[in-house]
């Protein structure tokens, strides 16, 4: 994803904060945290992935389908690749 690399920093920072807050429920879980504990960290990590998930659904949108200067065929497969990615996210 070769877009990726203009904000690369960012996505790594990113990622590495949703890594810390999967380590923190593995700790909370191991701790024997209270349930309502765990749930709020869960639901906190899976806010964290769609807020990434949106990001880079939106840099490959930008990068690979509405870009000026691309082909229609680099754009219809820009578009199947999104929308694979779409379907297999929403499963």
């Amino acid at each position: 994803m070769s877009h990726a690399r203009t904000n690369k920093d960012q996505l790594l920072a990113r990622t590495r904060r949703i890594a810390g807050q999967v380590a923190a429920i593995e700790r909370a879980i191991a701790d024997e945290a209270g349930c309502a504990a765990i749930l709020h960290q869960v639901a906190g990590v899976r806010g964290a992935i769609a807020g990434l998930m949106d990001e880079l659904v939106a840099d490959h949108l930008q990068s690979h389908i509405v870009a000026p200067g691309l082909s229609d065929a680099d754009r219809a497969q820009g578009g199947d690749e999104l929308l694979a990615v779409i379907r297999r996210y929403t499963k």
